[in-house]
């Protein structure tokens, strides 16, 4: 049985030494998906700014936006001068609107998730909507902007449970 143990412990020894590059592949998968939040992050700082010329920099040309399930205007919203319209239209509703972060940022590959509150006021009520955005990031731009009401089913979009 000692012997056993020695080969297992040999063998892991071996998988590990000749596999460096799997470990390399993993750090830099790691690295773009730092990248990936900061990009989002980015995202809410110039929306917040008011910085919509910037907000639209940072969506892909071929962006795609799906709103949450029982949305007024149900879309999807297809290209980014389709989803800058709808967007400008959402905010000329209200004097001022800000997203404040009510979760961490969780990053899984190619996709963000981050829960928050978007608070709008002026022209009527005020509001505050809770969300949770999986924004897909290609190239350092936005390519998919997706909503959910219900935070589980979010991060079940990017394969992730609660």
């Amino acid at each position: 049985m000692g012997v056993v143990e020695a080969v297992s412990v040999e063998t892991v020894v071996v998988v590990a030494i000749a596999d460096p590059l799997a470990r390399a592949e993993r750090n830099t998968g790691r690295a773009m998906s730092q990248e990936n939040v900061e990009v989002v992050r980015q995202g809410f700082e110039v929306w917040n700014s008011g910085d919509m010329d910037a907000f639209r920099e940072l969506l892909d040309p071929d962006v795609v936006w799906r709103p949450p399930e029982g949305w007024p205007e149900p879309g999807p919203y297809l290209g980014r001068e389709a989803v800058m319209r709808q967007l400008e239209q959402l905010r000329e509703t209200w004097d001022t609107d800000t997203f404040e972060l009510i979760s961490d940022f969780i990053d899984a590959a190619d996709r963000v998730a981050v829960r928050f509150i978007w608070r709008a006021a002026g022209h009527g009520p005020e509001s505050s909507i809770e969300l949770t955005g999986v924004y897909t990031v290609r190239e350092a731009r936005i390519f998919g902007l997706e909503f959910f009401w219900d935070h589980a089913e979010a991060l079940d979009a990017v394969g992730l449970r609660e």
